[in-house]
């Protein structure tokens, strides 16, 4: 493992002219690698595709919508049975079908614009930028100097600092999850 300096870009021209500068500023072709970061949710870490088996923020849905279900299930068939007069014995059993269905939507917009924390943040954390990124893997210390002044030259952004594996051009061990060290 190796100390790894990587940037954001936004056009493959950039990418390209980043790779060419790194060479030209001493690093081996086999120790920079560009790629692609796809957006958050979309990394397919998980055998039905996602980043997580349950979504962030989704925790309390299923307890939400039954909840919902059962009050408006309810109070339909209270009302069902005040119109039975006029709709017979079908107006409780339409009137909890109708009051569920109308409880368990209600529930789902509360708890949207409810917008609770997610474990002690106000809103879920991005773990990395989507878009190209070029990285380099450092030989010693003396190396990242050269590396930054490289990257921040051609306007890179997001620059971040990661231990990892560059080999032949691949990041071996990138972890798209994983949080970021930015540096500049």
């Amino acid at each position: 493992m190796s100390t790894i300096i990587a940037g954001h870009f936004q056009l493959q021209e950039e990418v390209e002219r980043a790779k060419e500068e790194l060479r030209n500023a001493g690093f081996g072709q086999g120790r920079i690698s560009a790629f692609f970061v796809n957006q958050p949710g979309q990394h397919d870490m998980t055998p039905i595709g996602g980043d997580h088996a349950i979504s962030p923020g989704a925790s309390e849905t299923p307890e939400g919508v039954v909840e919902g279900a059962t009050t408006g299930g309810a109070v339909g068939v209270a009302i069902g049975a005040l119109t039975s007069p006029l709709s017979g014995p079908v107006g409780p059993i339409v009137g909890g079908l109708v009051g569920a269905h109308v409880g368990s939507l209600f529930s789902l917009t509360k708890m949207k614009e409810a917008g609770e924390p997610e474990e002690g943040g106000k809103n879920l954390r991005v773990p990395r930028e989507a878009g190209m990124m070029v990285a380099v893997a450092l030989d010693g210390p003396a190396d990242e100097r050269r590396a930054l002044d490289v990257l921040r030259d051609l306007g890179a952004h997001h620059i971040e600092r990661a231990e990892g594996t560059i080999e032949q051009g691949d990041w071996r061990d990138f972890d798209p999850l994983s949080m970021p060290v930015v540096i500049a």
